[in-house]
């Protein structure tokens, strides 16, 4: 199975922590990278030697905002899996986030098992409908 190469963008440094750890232990994924604000993703996410296979956001970040980080993320590269994770995953906001190009959005108080599952599906290679498959 291969490793999820992923890169995350999330404001609080615990949610953070506790999220790699997660999904370190649970499913194969390698975290190369973190942001907490829109322009240093932004800066992370355009640039060509920077990839990955799986970019999560949060909406809320310590300046800026994730619908713009997915929007940078959707432009910048075809391939990358975008899923926002956030506290404020309400039916509008989920609408936004999928028209802005999300491929999945979970809610952080209560869908945490819903993204390890994509995660470990995406890790397999069962979710890869729309992409070439991902590296081994």
């Amino acid at each position: 199975m291969a490793h999820l190469r992923t890169y995350i963008v999330e404001d609080s440094p615990v949610i953070r922590e506790n999220l790699i750890a997660t999904l370190e232990e649970m499913v194969p994924v390698e975290v190369i990278g973190t942001a907490e604000d829109e322009s240093s993703a932004a800066q992370w996410l355009g640039q060509s030697g920077n990839t990955c296979d799986l970019v999560i956001i949060d909406i809320f970040l310590k300046s800026g905002s994730g619908l713009g980080v997915l929007q940078t993320a959707r432009n910048a590269a075809t391939g990358r899996k975008l899923v926002v994770l956030s506290n404020y995953a309400t039916p509008d906001m989920r609408r936004k986030c999928l028209q802005l190009g999300a491929d999945k959005v979970f809610d952080k108080s209560n869908e945490i098992d819903g993204l390890i599952n994509y995660c470990a599906r995406l890790a397999s290679g069962e979710e890869t409908t729309g992409f070439g498959q991902l590296p081994s």
